[in-house]
């Protein structure tokens, strides 16, 4: 980047060591707090006097649209990933693998936007029953799944005495057993079986084709990854029918507080821009320069993971271009403010835009290095877009807090 780059509003250590005091979450369990969100998610006792009630209940109803419209994609793309993945194991060859994996880098860009749905104790991550610890836990010890370069022994995969079936119900019960990098479900479980290791240093994972023919846990290893992918699915679709415009339980109980469900909505982007996505997902590795913090980092796909993230925040802020957005009722208090909020939204993307290398090159060299200036511009515009967001929630008669 050239010199005319905005300044920076914190430096380097001072800026990762203030966002990691306020990240609640620990890195293993991708889902938020309990019991930030049940108290950060409460509106204020007087609501702003410039709120409308009727565009609140508007803007509440495109929100709950939205997520139904956007987790049924997300099921949609896991179905097709499923279809690739039962071609392949039925007739494992490269091209079948690469097929398999395609599907899988699909099936995630559907799935990236839905995180802007969370931190609230949605469907997805209600503290008693919500599946998102199973569907998109991180980061992984993959030696809990299957063998690693330096233990050929290791994993579920490789224990059959321990393990003498494979079915979902016995891959839920050992997720996140006896540690929260456990994670036998989900996403990454899925991204590891299809790629392996990424002991590259310029590319992806190459798991080989013959772990799936030649190997004596071939079969157990199919099954296994089979088994996992229906499970996402069977997850992805309770989720979003809890949305259905026609059933869903959640969506009737959302709806039935307009004003409470806007604190909800902004608790879940404000959320995901300072504490999740600059801080968890960005900061942490940034700091750390460890591969094994990136969030898809099997498949080197952790900067299209980021691009998503931002892309479901827009999503839900002007609900893609709707009358009725989040963007209209801050603009109906605050036009200068919804203005600086659309303004950080497009600062957030044209520095993600500017991405040229998988993200675990990025984190790697000096902090001038043109992928670590890149990656700590994107977490400070993130976190000055969670600082906005925060902000009009003040402005429409609520206080959230931005922690996980």
């Amino acid at each position: 980047m050239t010199a005319q780059r905005r300044p920076r509003r914190l430096l380097g250590g001072a800026l990762i060591v203030a966002l990691l005091l306020g990240v609640a979450a620990g890195c293993g369990d991708d889902g938020g707090d309990a019991d930030d969100a049940s108290d950060t998610t409460e509106a204020s006792e007087e609501m702003s006097a410039d709120v409308d009630p009727a565009l609140e209940e508007a803007v509440a109803t495109t929100y709950a649209d939205l997520v139904f419209d956007s987790y049924d994609d997300a099921v949609s793309g896991a179905v097709d990933m499923q279809t690739a993945i039962d071609t392949f194991v039925a007739a494992p060859t490269d091209e079948s693998l690469d097929a398999a994996r395609q599907a899988w880098l699909d099936a995630r860009d559907l799935y990236g936007p839905t995180e802007a749905f969370r931190f609230y104790d949605g469907p997805i991550d209600n503290p008693d029953d919500g599946p998102e610890g199973q569907i998109n836990a991180w980061p992984m010890d993959e030696a809990y799944v299957d063998y690693v370069v330096d233990d050929p022994e290791a994993g579920i995969i490789n224990d059959v005495e321990g393990y003498p079936e494979i079915t979902a119900d016995v891959l839920v019960s050992a997720n996140e057993e006896g540690g929260e990098t456990n994670i036998s479900t989900g996403w990454h479980a899925i991204e590891f079986l299809l790629w392996g290791q990424d002991q590259s240093e310029d590319g992806p994972g190459d798991r080989p084709v013959t772990d799936y023919t030649d190997s004596p846990t071939a079969e157990r290893r199919a099954t296994y990854l089979q088994e996992l992918t229906t499970l996402l699915i069977s997850d992805l679709e309770s989720v979003r029918d809890e949305w259905d415009p026609e059933s869903g339980a959640y969506r009737e109980d959302f709806l039935s507080d307009p004003h409470e469900a806007i604190s909800k909505m902004m608790r879940g982007i404000g959320a995901l821009s300072s504490g999740e996505l600059a801080g968890e997902r960005i900061a942490v590795a940034w700091e750390t320069k460890d591969q094994e913090d990136e969030h898809s980092c099997f498949s080197d796909n952790t900067d299209a993971d980021v691009r998503n993230n931002a892309a479901g925040i827009e999503l839900v802020y002007l609900a893609g271009g709707a009358e009725d957005s989040l963007s209209a009722l801050v603009a109906s208090v605050s036009p200068e403010l919804d203005q600086q909020i659309r303004d950080q939204l497009d600062e957030t993307t044209a520095i993600i835009e500017t991405y040229d290398a998988p993200f675990d090159q990025m984190i790697l060299g000096d902090d001038e290095a043109p992928g670590r200036v890149a990656l700590i511009d994107t977490v400070e515009s993130l976190q000055a877009q969670g600082d906005l967001i925060a902000l009009a929630a003040t402005e429409l008669g609520h206080e959230i807090s931005l922690a996980i």
